[in-house]
């Protein structure tokens, strides 16, 4: 049978890594990108192929739309030497960041850089790489549970863009229905990685305060969220599309 093949964004730490590691265990080959940190991304390649899978790490900022087309190329190039195939099956939009932006203190740069890495990006990102999503693929895009509540600390721009990202879920859905391909949206609640600078994972109260609002009593780990993203890719999910997909543990219900 032919390998399929996942291409996770920011697959070397964090929730990218867990996905990665998750969607390898079910039997699926990984291409990882990273803007940074390229010790961090051959340690998740190198974690994958102990899985018994075939994996590639390559570099990209994904804020910067001017690398999308020489990512194509390279990608390409990839795929044909490694896999023998002009396609991939499985599209994750993980990459991001975190910025505080309260309300008087927030400058045009750090507005700007919330949307170019989970908005503008992510589009274009998409829009660059669908021809080469084989049919019947899927597409998954990260989303938030600050989208639907409202947690601790000024988050307010990074919340709306991932809400703009939700109703950007429905409408690839729509458009990439016909080749059969799904989009769906995971939205993570607070979960203790070095996201947002680690503050989840370092700071005790903090991870007390967010745990006591959630239905199971703690935060979550990046291996309570990659699994999440690992199924819907599974067979079994393939008539679910258009759809936001929570994992927080129950936040603020």
């Amino acid at each position: 049978m032919t390998a399929r093949i996942a291409l996770i964004t920011g697959g070397n730490r964090g929730l990218g890594r867990a996905t990665a590691l998750a969607v390898a265990e079910n039997g699926i080959d990984v291409i990882i990108t990273y803007r940074s940190h390229a010790d961090e991304a051959a340690a998740v390649v190198d974690e994958v192929r102990a899985l018994g899978r075939t994996a590639v790490a390559l570099q990209l900022d994904t804020s910067r739309i001017v690398e999308f087309g020489p990512f194509s190329t390279q990608l390409r190039e990839v795929l044909a030497a490694t896999w023998q195939r002009d396609t991939f099956d499985y599209l994750v939009n993980n990459a991001g960041s975190a910025a505080l932006t309260p309300l008087g203190q927030t400058d045009e740069a750090a507005f700007d850089q919330m949307v170019d890495v989970h908005f503008k990006g992510v589009y274009f990102l998409t829009q660059e790489l669908e021809p080469l999503l084989a049919d019947n693929g899927r597409v998954i895009l990260t989303s938030t549970g600050l989208a639907r509540f409202v947690g601790i600390g000024p988050y307010s721009i990074y919340a709306s863009v991932k809400g703009a990202v939700e109703v950007l879920t429905r409408y690839l859905a729509k458009q990439l229905g016909a080749r059969g391909i799904t989009v769906n949206a995971v939205a993570p609640g607070p979960v203790a990685t070095d996201f947002g600078g680690g503050r989840v994972r370092d700071d005790a109260e903090m991870r007390t305060a967010m745990g006591s609002q959630t239905a199971l009593g703690r935060v979550g780990e990046a291996e309570d969220i990659g699994p999440v993203t690992a199924a819907l890719l599974g067979d079994g999910m393939s008539w679910v599309t258009g759809q936001r997909i929570e994992a927080s543990g129950g936040t603020l219900l």
